[in-house]
């Protein structure tokens, strides 16, 4: 009867507080997380080293991707690689990515299933994952990025390719829910932690995370979310304080226009995506970040810019995107919005109920990769903390 008269009673204020978010997403997704549990559970772990790409510059526990929108060139077939953009070449190798994917929603509904019922059982089967991608020395990945999105004939890698590890964010967040349980074993849980600080080495001094910081697109975005959610979970405050004054004197001020819209996210040839895709990366860089002391989620620039403008310009268009006024995207235009983590984050953060009950409403269970890679969050009750 609670979760009844909660439901109502969003149809009938205008404001949630933080507490009541959290019901509803337990109410919203409880069916989900415990049916994408019980499949976790019936699965073995697979990591970077069950497959390998002989393209590939680096070992076998390198993870190595290619550039998407990289084709054969048609008059020189043993040529370089051209761009398409916007346009995914179907033979690229994807098998990493792929991997890294199904390892972020299986620790992630693990970590969910553990926060409804505090099951043992979750966290020793998350344990069997995140032991054979970080810890054990035959099946392990090694913590640097230096042969992702490459382009044949071009580079072995690329900054640009960093984007694809913001799958282990839910990996990370997903430990931080399960890390006081008896079953997480203590020993493993300093050796991953080490595993994701010499990561965050790498971002910071390596020549391709230096080239993704400083992107002006989504990237910097990115790159900013998943430092600081791997600097918070290795209590690393000092690369957390650098991701947070470059959140205000960089992301707002050379991604955001004074309407809330993100010009040079308008401009590709999939600008609905990937507007969406970088506000959600800005909204969950305040979810990690914000403090009582520092909250994110208030600050606003001199000239007016701030996340609340960016939701506020995008929510119509989440709510009922027939009335985008822009270009639609060249490809998977039929597949978003899914259920964004923007509209959860900026609920609890303002509790707007439109944004929430939106967010109840959008589709849960997206079924085209591209949507599922380009969700930075898919298990937003572990971030609810």
């Amino acid at each position: 009867m609670i979760l009844i008269a909660l439901v109502i009673s969003l149809t009938t204020s205008s404001f949630v507080d933080e507490p009541d978010v959290k019901s509803v997403v337990i109410h919203t997704l409880r069916a989900n997380i415990l049916k994408e549990a019980a499949w976790a559970l019936q699965q073995k772990p697979v990591t970077v080293t069950a497959e390998f790409c002989p393209r590939s510059a680096g070992g076998k526990h390198d993870f190595y991707s290619e550039g998407d929108y990289w084709w054969p060139d048609p008059n020189h077939r043993d040529g370089p690689y051209i761009q398409k953009d916007g346009l995914t070449n179907p033979d690229n190798f994807t098998a990493h990515r792929k991997a890294m994917i199904r390892f972020s929603r299986i620790i992630g509904a693990l970590a969910s299933a553990y926060q409804l019922t505090h099951d043992a059982k979750y966290v020793k089967q998350a344990m069997a994952h995140l032991d054979a991608w970080f810890v054990n020395q035959e099946t392990l990945m090694n913590p640097n990025l230096q042969y992702a999105q490459a382009i044949e004939g071009v580079a072995t890698g690329r900054g640009i390719g960093i984007i694809d590890t913001i799958q282990l964010m839910e990996v990370v967040q997903g430990i931080e829910v399960m890390k006081d349980a008896a079953a997480m074993n203590k020993t493993d849980l300093e050796t991953i932690r080490l595993w994701f600080a010499t990561y965050v080495k790498w971002l910071t001094t390596h020549k391709y995370g230096l080239d993704e910081m400083n992107a002006k697109n989504n990237h910097g975005t990115c790159w900013v979310m998943q430092v600081a959610c791997f600097a918070k979970f290795t209590r690393d405050k000092a690369t957390m304080d650098f991701c947070r004054q470059r959140y205000k004197e960089v992301l707002l001020h050379s991604q955001m226009a004074a309407d809330g819209s993100f010009p040079l996210e308008l401009k590709r040839t999939k600008p609905y995506s990937y507007s969406i895709f970088n506000l959600d990366a800005m909204t969950t860089i305040c979810q990690i970040l914000s403090t009582p002391e520092d909250n994110l989620f208030n600050y606003t620039t001199a000239d007016g810019r701030s996340i609340k403008k960016g939701i506020e310009f995008l929510y119509p268009y989440l709510k009922d995107k027939n009335i985008w006024p822009y270009a639609k995207d060249v490809m998977h235009w039929e597949s978003w919005p899914a259920a964004q983590p923007a509209l959860v984050f900026g609920a609890t953060a303002f509790g707007n109920r439109e944004w929430l009950k939106t967010w109840q409403n959008l589709n849960h269970n997206p079924t085209d990769d591209e949507v599922i890679r380009n969700l930075p969050v898919r298990h937003p009750l572990i971030w609810l903390n």
